[in-house]
């Protein structure tokens, strides 16, 4: 059976190769959805480790992994390989305070927070991040575009954000029945829009988003 492609770590080896050992990928889950928390994870792989790719095959992108069972079985080989791994969280009453960007960098904060408590001996001298800068942390940075495809490490980061929101929303799809939050994971698809025009809303829901109050108006 063919192997997915696996993300690439060369960036992570231009960076060790100027003295960092330590370099912490961070990526979010959550952003664009209408319902439900945006999450964040951070995550340090052991990058000097040989064959590192060849241990975490088919890690990559999560929007590029197609189900869910696979998400899940890669976010555990990711676990089980990294050096130290966080996540963090921010909910819909934060969102509305702190607009979408802002509550997606607190989850992020959270998120490097829950790492280094987690491994206090495994400090990072250097971020990876998907086009987001972290203001207010003293760690050094990159910031590129599409770095979930270009990084191992932010790749890595990105399968636990999502597979950690996924089971927040599955918890929500009990909750508040009738949004398929278990399929749709809060974002706007059919029926979630259908639950909205028979339901309302419900306290998941982002009510600062646009597209959800022109829905509801």
């Amino acid at each position: 059976m063919r192997v997915p492609q696996t993300a690439s770590l060369t960036l992570e080896e231009e960076h060790r190769a100027l003295g960092h050992a330590y370099i912490a990928g961070l990526d979010e889950a959550g952003r664009g959805a209408w319902a439900g928390p945006v999450v964040a994870a951070a995550v340090i792989l052991p990058v000097a480790r040989l064959n590192l790719r060849e241990s975490l095959p088919g890690v990559r992108d999560s929007k590029k992994v197609t189900t869910m069972r696979q998400r899940c079985h890669l976010a555990e080989s990711v676990r089980g390989v990294a050096l130290a791994w966080g996540v963090g969280e921010a909910d819909v009453d934060e969102i509305a305070s702190y607009n979408i960007a802002g509550a997606t960098r607190l989850a992020m904060h959270r998120a490097l927070d829950a790492m280094w408590a987690a491994f206090p001996g495994v400090m990072p001298s250097l971020l990876f991040l998907d086009y987001m800068p972290l203001p207010d942390c003293p760690v050094a940075q990159l910031s590129l575009a599409r770095m979930d495809s270009l990084s191992l490490t932010v790749a890595s980061a990105s399968l636990l954000a999502k597979t950690h929101r996924d089971a927040i929303m599955l918890d929500l799809d009990g909750l508040y029945p009738g949004y398929d939050f278990a399929h749709n994971k809060g974002y706007g698809q059919p029926k979630h829009r259908a639950g909205l025009d028979r339901l309302g809303s419900c306290p998941a829901h982002r009510m600062n988003f646009k597209p959800l109050q022109r829905r509801l108006l």
